[in-house]
């Protein structure tokens, strides 16, 4: 995991940077103008994810390193893969937008928040000495946060150039993406069956069930079908490239932790477009 340690602050941020590049300050004032549909997204990402991870980890009786590793995967926000899958399945693009933009400016809380807690409930103590909730946090907030406004001020100044170029900057992001995994996979190649045997069922079942429970929510509470494809997707396709930088950063190089991860980025690409699939024809 060492290429991937060394390399993973850079991607993060690339990706970042690349998001904040299709963000507008409208996304964000977005939220107070149709506050329900992003509560509903906001609600079943923050709380119901992470809860939904706990109970599935409880009733599976998952060994503690692998919980912890399902945990991260559980606390990351979703990421610019939800946003392209919402509008292949003619979903509210503009609300998976802006969930996941405010989501992931709001982890360098949340995200160590339900890390740190979680690691305390399953008794896991080899956390790295020099890792505290604030330090990950900062990290979290140089390679995230700083990228995002970074992007966000370069297509205020360049708007009509960016604004063409978008399209372009999502499927880098993706380029970077599979960048980051196959660095991964590479490295751990051995230990690829490993994934799916230690962690596939647990993630299989996170996943599926996230994105059915998030469906059904807001088919309840949302305002119409786009924004309940928008919510479903954003709940199922996390941000793995977030969840490895965190996994690596604090507990180094075991993989055991980054299992989940790598279980549920293979797993949640097929679900994700069986699901965008099921969703295309509904109207």
């Amino acid at each position: 995991m060492e290429i991937v340690i060394k390399i993973a602050p850079i991607i993060l941020a690339l990706i970042m940077l690349g998001l904040g590049l299709g963000l507008k300050i409208k996304d964000f004032t977005r939220v107070i103008k149709t506050p329900r549909d992003f509560f509903i997204g906001f609600i079943s990402q923050l709380i119901i994810l992470p809860l939904v991870a706990y109970l599935l980890i409880l009733i599976l009786k998952t060994p503690p390193e692998i919980a912890i590793g399902v945990m991260i995967i559980a606390a990351a926000p979703g990421g610019v893969t939800s946003n392209i899958l919402t509008k292949f399945a003619n979903g509210d693009v503009a609300l998976s937008i802006s969930l996941t933009a405010v989501i992931s400016l709001i982890g360098i809380i949340t995200v160590p928040l339900i890390i740190f807690t979680s690691a305390d409930l399953f008794g896991i103590t080899n956390i790295t000495q020099n890792i505290s909730m604030t330090g990950i946090a900062l990290k979290m907030f140089l390679v995230v946060t700083v990228p995002v406004l970074l992007g966000m001020v370069i297509r205020y100044f360049f708007e009509n150039f960016i604004a063409s170029k978008v399209n372009i900057f999502n499927k880098l992001n993706i380029i970077l993406f599979a960048i980051f995994f196959v660095a991964a996979f590479y490295e751990e190649s051995e230990n690829l069956l490993d994934f799916i045997i230690q962690a596939g069922l647990i993630a299989l079942i996170l996943n599926i069930s996230m994105m059915v429970i998030a469906y059904y929510l807001a088919k309840t509470f949302a305002s119409g079908i786009k924004q309940q494809k928008c919510i479903a997707l954003e709940c199922g396709l996390q941000n793995g490239s977030l969840a490895l930088f965190v996994s690596t950063q604090i507990f180094g190089t075991d993989i055991l932790y980054a299992l989940p991860t790598g279980a549920y980025v293979l797993i949640m690409y097929i679900t994700g477009l069986l699901f965008v699939f099921f969703l295309k024809n509904k109207s």
